[in-house]
Formats: C-alpha cells, sequence, structure tokens
C-alpha cells in the first residue's frame, strides 16, 4: 500500500490536543495561521508520498557505498534532497535573517515526521543539518553565520555531527580528537571519529563537520571539549567550496537498517577547522545540536510506526484467512493498539515542540523548563513506540512479515536505530531522573498538576476514566517526589520504567482531549489507550521503585559470565 500521510491527524493534534494556538498567537510565530499551516502540512505530506515514498525500497536494496574515498548515494536520493532542499523544507524553523522561514518548530516536526515514513535513510541527512543549523544560530560567530548558515539552510551545503570515537561512545569526555590553534583564527583538527551520520554524499556541494576536539590546554572530561566547524572542502574568498580540506571517509558501517544513510568512520588529520562558540564550552554548543535531533529522532520513531501501521492494516485488509485476518479480535487489537499508542507519541512529540515554541517565542524560563522535561520523554516513548508498531506490523503480515519482498521487516530494521542514538533510551531515562528533575521535581510537578486540572475539566466526557487519569497522575506525582529524595544509583535503577510511566499517563491525557474535541473514532481510540494501556503505568512505578539493590545482588557469574 502506498503511504499516505496523516495530514488531518496531525492537524488535528495541532488544533486541538496541544497549546499549538498559544504559539501561533505570539508576536514571532504570527505567521502561522491555520491557513498557512494547512498549506505546508498538504504539500510536505503530497512531496513524502509522491517523491520519497518511492526511494525507501530503492534505499534499502541498493545501499550507499564508498569508492575511491567517494560516497555514492543510493538510486534516486539525489533527486530526493534536491526535492527537500527546493521545497524549503531545511530551512522551515531557520532564522529568516539567512533564508530560512522562521516558523515553529512544531510544523518543522510534523513535516518530519512525514518525511521519516516516506524514507527514514534520506530523511536523516535534512534532520542532522538543522541541528546544525540551530547550534550555529545559538553559538557562532557573525563571520561563521554568515557563511554557513545560508548555504545549510537552501540546502547547498549539508551538516553533519562528530562526537563519537572508538573509545568514546556515551562518555564523550574520553574523546581524544585534537585541536591546535595555528595563531590565524583557525585550527587543527586531528583524530577519528565514528558513527557519523551522512559523513559524505556525491550531492552535496559541501559537508560541514561540527567536530567535538580538545585544545592543548583542555582539562579532562567534557569541560575541556571544544566544537569546531571543518568542511569537506575549505570556502574560498568568495565562499564557495575551494580546495580539498585534509580529512576522509575511512569507511562505510555495514548496518542491520538505513541502508541508504552512509555511517561513516572519518579521519581528521590536521584539517582546518574554525571554532564555533566559546572554547571549552563545545558540549553546550553541541547539546543544543543533540536537543533538536533527539526530539527529530522520538518525531523518526512515530513517522516510521505510522508507515508500518499502514501497510499492515492494508494486509489485513486483504489477507482472507476464513475472512479477511482484519476481522480476527487478535489482529485488530494488535492494529487498535498500535494506532492509540501512535496518537500518544505523536501528541507528546508536538506538545515538546510547542514547549520549545513558547520558550523562544516569549522568553518564559517556566515553557523551556517544559520543553527541557519532554524531550527524553518524546524520544524515548517515540522511538519505543516506533519499534514496538514495526514489531507488531511483522507479526500481523505472519509468516509474509519474516519476508523481505512485502518491506514489512524494514521498518523494524530501520527504526531499530532510533533508541539507540542521540543519546540511547537508557541515557534519556537518566536524564529525565537526573538533570530533569533538579528543580527538586518542580517542572514535573507543574506537568502533572496540569494533567490532574485537565481531567478534572473534562470529568463529564467520561466520569470513569477521567477518573483513573486523575488516579495514575496523582500516583506518579507521589512517586516524583519519591524519585527525587532517593540517591542517584537508585533513580538510575528505576529511570526507564518511570519514564515510561510518565509517558503512558501524558498519553492518556491527550488522547482525552482529544476525546472532548473529535469524534467517536477519537473517542474509541482513547478507550483503548486508557483501558489497555495507561493501566502499565502501576507496573512501571512498581519496578522504578525497586532501586538497584537487586540488581547488585545479581552476580556476574549468574548473568552467564562463567
Amino acid at each position: 500500500m502506498p503511504y499516505q500521510a496523516p495530514v488531518d491527524q496531525i492537524s488535528f493534534i495541532l488544533r486541538h490536543v496541544v497549546p499549538f494556538d498559544k504559539v501561533a498567537g505570539t508576536e514571532r510565530y504570527a505567521e502561522a495561521t491555520d491557513d498557512t499551516v494547512d498549506a505546508i502540512l498538504t504539500e510536505a505530506g503530497r512531496m513524502a508520498a509522491n517523491v520519497l515514498a518511492p526511494l525507501n525500497r530503492a534505499g534499502d536494496l541498493n545501499p550507499a557505498r564508498l569508492e575511491n574515498g567517494v560516497v555514492r548515494t543510493s538510486p534516486g536520493f539525489d533527486a530526493g534532497f534536491q526535492a527537500i532542499a527546493e521545497g524549503g523544507w531545511i530551512g522551515l524553523s531557520a532564522d529568516p535573517d539567512h533564508g530560512g522561514a522562521g516558523l515553529p518548530q512544531a510544523l518543522n516536526m510534523a513535516v518530519n515526521e512525514m518525511l521519516s515514513s516516506a524514507c527514514l535513510a534520506l530523511q536523516l541527512n535534512p534532520l542532522l543539518t538543522q541541528g546544525q543549523i540551530e547550534a550555529l544560530e545559538h553559538h557562532a560567530s557573525d563571520e561563521l553565520k554568515a557563511l554557513y548558515l545560508p548555504k545549510l539552510i537552501s540546502g547547498e551545503w549539508t551538516g553533519t555531527m562528530n562526537l563519537t570515537e572508538p573509545q568514546a561512545g556515551s562518555d564523550v569526555g574520553a574523546l581524544t580528537t585534537k585541536a591546535e590553534p595555528q595563531g590565524d583564527g583557525t585550527y587543527k583538527i586531528t583524530g577519528q571519529k565514528i558513527y557519523i551520520t551522512w559523513g559524505d554524499s556525491d550531492f552535496a556541494g559541501n559537508v560541514c563537520h561540527a567536530v567535538l576536539a580538545r585544545l592543548p590546554d583542555g582539562e579532562k572530561g567534557t569541560r575541556g571539549i571544544s566544537l569546531f566547524m571543518v568542511p569537506k572542502y575549505i570556502p574560498d574568498a568568495e565562499g564557495k567550496p575551494g580546495v580539498a580540506n585534509s580529512l576522509k571517509v575511512v569507511s562505510l558501517e555495514h548496518k542491520l537498517g538505513i541502508h541508504g544513510s552512509p555511517t561513516c568512520v572519518m579521519s581528521y588529520e590536521g584539517a582546518t577547522g574554525w571554532l564555533i562558540g566559546e572554547e571549552h564550552k563545545g558540549m553546550a554548543a553541541m547539546f543544543t545540536m543533540m536537543n533538536n535531533a533527539r526530539l527529530g529522532v522520538g518525531v523518526q520513531g512515530v513517522g516510521v510506526a505510522e508507515a508500518a501501521l499502514q501497510q499492515a492494516v492494508a494486509y489485513a485488509r486483504d489477507r482472507d484467512q476464513m475472512g479477511p485476518i482484519l476481522g480476527h479480535a487478535d489482529v485488530r487489537r494488535m492494529l487498535a493498539v498500535a494506532r492509540a499508542e501512535i496518537f500518544a507519541a505523536r501528541a507528546i512529540c508536538l506538545a515538546c515542540a510547542t514547549a520549545t515554541d513558547m520558550a523562544r517565542a516569549t522568553g518564559d524560563a517556566d515553557w523551556a523548563a517544559r520543553a527541557a522535561l519532554l524531550t527524553p520523554i518524546a524520544k524515548a516513548y517515540g522511538t519505543d513506540v516506533g519499534v514496538r508498531v514495526a514489531d507488531a506490523g511483522v507479526q500481523v503480515h505472519g509468516g509474509m512479515g519474516y519476508i523481505e519482498e512485502t518491506g514489512a521487516s524494514q521498518f523494524l530494521r530501520d527504526v531499530r536505530i532510533t533508541p539507540i542514538y542521540e543519546g540511547t533510551n537508557g541515557i534519556q531515562a537518566m536524564d529525565l531522573v537526573g538533570r530533569k528533575l533538579m528543580d527538586e521535581g518542580a517542572a514535573a510537578q507543574a506537568l502533572l498538576d496540569e494533567v490532574m486540572d485537565g481531567a478534572r475539566e473534562m470529568s463529564h466526557v467520561n466520569p470513569e476514566r477521567v477518573e483513573e487519569l486523575w488516579k495514575a497522575a496523582e500516583t506518579l506525582s507521589d512517586a516524583t517526589a519519591r524519585m527525587v529524595a532517593r540517591a542517584p544509583e537508585d533513580r538510575f535503577a528505576g529511570a526507564a520504567p518511570y519514564l515510561s510511566a510518565f509517558a503512558r499517563v501524558l498519553g492518556a491525557y491527550y488522547h482525552l482531549r482529544a476525546a472532548q474535541a473529535g469524534d467517536d473514532d477519537h473517542k474509541a481510540l482513547a478507550r483503548i489507550y486508557l483501558d489497555r494501556i495507561l493501566p502499565r503505568y502501576a507496573a512501571d512505578l512498581a519496578e522504578a521503585a525497586a532501586g538497584v539493590a537487586d540488581l547488585n545482588a545479581v552476580s556476574d557469574e549468574a548473568l552467564g559470565l562463567t
């Protein structure tokens, strides 16, 4: 079944479930009228379905490859990227001073979802470029902004993120890449980086690498790290790609999925770079880029889930086993639960994006805290839902789901990376119970108060289920207070189930808001979520309260190290 962009579903959430009306009501985003939003979603959905979706299978069967040091991309990817660039989709939320449209991040993430549904491997390219654009907007010098931003926003050049090294993954502070000042404002960058998404292509005029490295006087750990712009080609006096820089793609990784996306091992051999931001403050600049990408990856999970579910529903409708299997109770259970979880994950991602927009438009610290709190939840829940739904899609196909020709397995293989990159979901959960509760849980409690107040206001929708939501939010509020009081290791041991519980409560809240504003289908999906998914929060919180002692009591030998 061809992919159909869920424009109406996204539009409904923006209008009735998350506070996008407040975003459009600000001076900064006054142009985000209903007509503008409808036009953008419709056009992006058309391009995703008609231009990008036909490339998805080709990218899987014809992976990117390295030939004589040059990355050759999958068939049609060059034209697909040009469609993204020429449509202005890369700079949708970028600064208008440098060629961006300046529209809300919520709208940008809605577009990114549809691009991810259509072809995740290709969508990764503009996603990383958007993250670099945001890092430059916030941290780079005026000179770097003037040179790089217009070309990144237009899609003439593309951007990457270079953090990971063979010995420095989640422990970024262990990196060994060196930066040596040359006395003329440039630096020589030497080292190796791995897992560099879209580290090269044969359709970009230049590939601009944001590289973490340590200056000679940089202290150990993350406090001594700086961020540098290291382009593939050094711009000449006119800002055009000049001589080749001293960097190269050593190899491409052979991966489970996203075969069309080249994941590069990069070698920097005294390459020329320019400082982004202040010396030794590279992690602050990189976190700007990473936070953008983390929400974007959560949206990728939702996007792949949507595409996988659409195909599974079409197969269940057409597959006849004592009648269409769509009518079998267990198949219908899998599909209905998947649809309800996609709605919840999409709403959480768009709620996070609208909070980001409100923080930017108003400077309000409470909105900034809301966006920071929701980011790890959106990333982890969105990608977990992506994996669950893609897995269910294979199951619905039965034996044919295990056969490559149906394409069902590609969704599962592609989306499986999303809980891992841009910070594993375990790290997202640790961030939630660590940094995001450092305010003594104030931001979390404010959000849960909103859920409980909202539940009271919706008591007429379905009193019994609204009461269940209110009790769940109150229980989660109490658990949050206990989490704040716990020792760090006990917090971290329960972090993942705590995040899951938080997501389930938020998902139920957004479903009830949809049921209040929507039709019978919205009410039916809300019942599915509140009856079948929300109750799992209690088990999540029971595990979250268990602490670390029982985990440490299991010996290495018992784990299998004999």
